[in-house]
């Protein structure tokens, strides 16, 4: 009997040890999807298709990585807010236009989409070390130009859009106005034990005290939870109530650190916003409370900021 039961044990602990090395193996294929299931990794189309005037813009990454992005205006000299978009994982910036055309008309801004590495027309292959070089030469490429106003560039990103805009505004805050923050993660790992519930005692999670054994074999951990905490530009939290891939409590894990030494900080739930499309269900609602916060924290007259923070859009919501 005793044989059996070892054989057992045996048995479950080798197939997790597999599972676990396979994971570890093939850990960024499974963080990064650069192509839809079914579809190509080109463009399905460009800004032109909604009629949208842009530019091609190809940058270098520090590490020599040929990168492609599209710099959408309002209008030629929109001095508005200049929004440096990261988008979610899977698929690439075209899959997104519709957003952000929807986005440049309320909000009167211009908006930078960036094509990670290995996503979209840029080179290479994705990973944190690499997206993180990535974002910065979209940052440095858009404070070097003249013909917008570098004072009020704003990053936005949503899901792990989110965990690479905090990493670049917490190394850059001289440069970055403001953060906003969408159906974002507290941390791959964490994301690895709501997909895969088994896993959880292996790698523990944020605020658990159970040993993290997989981290240090982790190549792409996006810990936000530990990054938010050092921003110290305004952060605006876009919580979707239904999000379906992310537990919204990892929203509100992450403004809880952020607020806890950020007095800039403002939370907003919308109750039928699900992963990917909280900016359609959030209706009006949602656009509102993003202008007000480029309203009150980038406004045209930096000196209008005061320390009497986050009033105008409590009091809208």
């Amino acid at each position: 009997m005793v044989s059996y039961v070892n054989v057992f044990l045996y048995g479950v602990g080798g197939i997790v040890v597999a599972g676990i090395a396979l994971l570890v193996a093939f850990q960024e294929r499974l963080v990064y999807v650069p192509v839809l299931p079914g579809l190509t990794k080109s463009y399905p189309i460009t800004p032109a298709r909604l009629r949208l005037s842009y530019e091609d813009v190809w940058l270098r990454s520090s590490d020599g990585v040929r990168l492609h992005s599209w710099f959408i205006k309002l209008f030629p000299d929109c001095t508005g807010p200049t929004i440096l978009f990261f988008q979610e994982n899977a698929g690439n910036i075209a899959h997104r236009l519709e957003m952000v055309r929807i986005m440049i008309q309320r909000l009167q801004c211009n908006v930078f989409m960036l094509s990670y590495r290995g996503y979209g027309a840029s080179d290479g292959y994705p990973s944190q070390h690499g997206i993180t070089k990535d974002a910065q030469a979209a940052l440095d490429h858009l404070v070097q130009r003249t013909d917008i106003d570098t004072s009020r560039i704003v990053v936005f990103g949503r899901s792990l859009g989110g965990a690479v805009g905090a990493v670049l505004t917490k190394n850059n805050p001289e440069k970055v106005s403001a953060l906003i923050l969408e159906n974002t993660f507290t941390s791959i790992m964490d994301m690895a034990g709501v997909l895969l519930p088994f896993l959880k005692w292996f790698i523990g999670g944020s605020g658990s005290k159970t040993p993290k054994v997989l981290n240090f074999v982790v190549r792409s951990p996006w810990s936000t939870i530990d990054t938010i905490g050092q921003i110290k530009q305004p952060i605006l939290f876009l919580s979707g109530l239904q999000d379906e891939m992310v537990p919204p409590v990892h929203m509100q894990m992450l403004y809880a650190k952020a607020a806890a030494h950020n007095r800039r900080c403002t939370f907003v739930e919308f109750p039928t916003g699900m992963h990917m499309d909280t900016w359609l269900a959030g209706g009006d609602h949602y656009w509102r409370t993003v202008q007000l916060f480029l309203e009150q924290f980038v406004p045209q007259n930096r000196d209008d900021v005061s320390s009497n923070q986050g009033n105008v859009i409590k009091s809208y919501l």
